[in-house]
């Protein structure tokens, strides 16, 4: 990785942001809406100042790196019978803190489309004191139109799963739970704490909104959220996960927090 190579990043992770935020979503550059609007999450100034940190981690990057940059080739090679090996660029991107900057436009896009949506739940009565917003959306979601007409649910078993929270006034609290949730989720992908948490909740959301028949921002939302699952390892390196992973570790590598450091136990000499 060079400073060159790291400036080229850089400019197609802005590229990236700017695409997604034209195409799957509106008005998040508009200028006349910087600090107004009737909910935070919708201010368009995180617009820019998500823009603006993406920017600015990549050019720290480059002026941290030497001269002759540093070498990020994955090394070894997997030879054992049966074993497959990844292409070298997939894994630079989901295992070297170097090309994390390439993730910070997918977390922030997908970051700030849950931010804004558990927001207006949060705020909202409907959602936040009884649940009938969600009681509303199930029963939408449950009925079975006459022919020639389609259900929105595909799968009975899911219809049934809807009914019996239905019958059962689980909207009550399950509301509140799903407010929050997307928040959080939101929250967590664009500060970088915990990503594959955050982004793996986000893609469970999605597909439960999907199997109850709702298709909107889902989709796009699902497949960019997967991408962040995968690279769980450094997609958040420039975020809070940076002192996180290494603190909290993994199932298969301790981190700091869990090493104990075992007593040395002098040998006393047996008399």
């Amino acid at each position: 990785m060079t400073r060159t190579t790291t400036y080229i990043l850089t400019a197609v992770s802005v590229v990236l942001f700017i695409l997604l935020a034209w195409a799957f979503a509106d008005g998040l550059f508009a200028l006349d809406n910087l600090f107004s609007g009737e909910y935070y999450a919708e201010y368009t100034i995180w617009t820019y100042l998500m823009l603006a940190a993406i920017i600015g981690a990549g050019l720290y990057q480059a002026q941290q790196l030497p001269d002759a940059g540093v070498v990020t080739e994955p090394t070894g090679e997997t030879r054992t019978p049966g074993q497959t090996d990844d292409p070298r660029i997939w894994k630079l991107l989901i295992g070297n803190t170097y090309w994390a900057v390439f993730w910070m436009p997918i977390r922030f896009f997908v970051g700030l489309q849950w931010l804004q949506a558990g927001e207006h739940k949060l705020r909202d009565g409907a959602w936040m004191s009884g649940g009938s917003s969600l009681q509303g959306f199930w029963e939408r979601a449950v009925a079975v139109p006459e022919p020639p007409g389609r259900a929105a649910i595909t799968y009975s078993w899911y219809r049934d799963v809807l009914q019996y929270m239905l019958d059962h006034e689980w909207y009550t609290w399950f509301a509140k739970v799903v407010a929050v949730g997307e928040f959080m989720v939101g929250l967590g992908l664009i500060v970088g704490a915990l990503v594959g948490i955050a982004a793996f909740s986000g893609t469970l959301l999605n597909v439960s909104f999907m199997l109850a028949g709702t298709t909107s921002s889902n989709p796009v939302l699902f497949a960019l959220t997967v991408f962040l699952v995968l690279a769980w390892k450094v997609a958040g390196a420039w975020g809070v996960d940076r002192f996180l992973i290494p603190l909290l570790g993994s199932p298969w590598t301790p981190g700091s927090l869990a090493r104990r450091r075992v007593p040395v136990v002098s040998e006393v000499p047996i008399a």
